[in-house]
């Protein structure tokens, strides 16, 4: 006899994962910038990658077995895999210059670019209205980036370049969904972010003491277990219920941010978080809207 679980337990259960989540994953970024000064990105990246997959791996073999992992499609799989690569070696490189909740702040302009990456690359149709959330959530952007103060902060464009190459990667993810399971697809990225920062060992890496090697498994754990949790809310729950949940990272990098390093964000993050966030949720919304 199969017990129905009721649609909105299911509902719950995915908002649940997906605060869960985002304040794992935004915890794991704090642990991150906290090394971030110490030691080469790519090495950062590398060893944070080894640990990463310790999670994703148990959550595979709880999943269904060593089955979940297969792939197909390589070549997509290696073009979305260099696109994760690339945002995630921006990102980190910008916890080293940025404050936790700016970085994010800017970050969260990904959905922005997957609006406008949609019509070329997936051939969906843009209404206005959307371009209209489009050109506000930019705006917010400029806002962030504080072109006033007479020159943009070089190191905010480390977190932007991570947006744009998110937003490549979330595309391909939507061509190459049915060929691989959502773990697959995990653990083959984390092994390819593992290789990439590995390759960076000749321009020179830092003795790693153990407190910090300690602190980078942590992150690697975090990494992977908040992933696993995103991913699995997007399966049980309506995308556009969960979204709204995941801009709740911006109060815990605020939180963690002010706690870990007296950082508080100025005017500028604010009002552009809350232009690039109100756009998003509106895309969002046009999106279930058109579905």
């Amino acid at each position: 006899m199969t017990v129905e679980v009721p649609a909105q337990t299911t509902q719950l259960r995915g908002i649940l994962l997906m605060v869960a989540g985002s304040a794992v994953l935004t915890l794991s970024d704090a642990v991150t910038k906290w090394l971030a000064g110490a030691y080469p990105v790519g090495q950062i990246i590398s060893i944070r990658a080894v640990f990463t997959l310790i999670p994703i791996l148990l959550f595979a073999w709880h999943a269904g077995g060593w089955t979940m992992l297969r792939i197909r499609n390589v070549r997509m799989q290696l073009v979305r895999a260099g696109c994760a690569v690339a945002s995630a070696f921006a990102f980190v490189g910008g916890l080293a210059y940025l404050p936790l909740a700016d970085c994010i702040a800017i970050a969260f302009s990904g959905p922005l670019f997957v609006t406008v990456l949609a019509t070329p690359m997936l051939g969906e149709q843009i209404g206005w209205r959307r371009w209209s959330a489009v050109i506000v959530g930019f705006l917010g952007v400029l806002v962030m980036l504080r072109p006033t103060d007479g020159a943009i902060h070089w190191a905010a464009a480390l977190p932007l370049l991570a947006a744009v190459s998110g937003a490549f990667r979330d595309i391909i993810t939507r061509k190459v969904r049915i060929s691989a399971s959502p773990v697959a697809v995990l653990t083959f990225t984390m092994a390819a972010m593992g290789l990439a920062g590995l390759w960076t060992l000749p321009f020179g890496w830092e003795p790693v003491a153990w407190g910090d090697l300690l602190l980078l498994a942590v992150a690697g754990v975090l990494v992977g277990s908040a992933q696993y949790l995103v991913i699995h809310a997007f399966y049980i729950a309506e995308a556009s219920l969960i979204i709204p949940y995941k801009y709740l990272s911006l109060i815990w990098a605020a939180l963690l941010g002010y706690v870990m390093w007296g950082d508080v964000p100025d005017r500028w993050i604010t009002v552009g978080a809350t232009l690039v966030v109100g756009s998003g949720l509106y895309i969002m919304h046009r999106e279930a809207r058109r579905r």
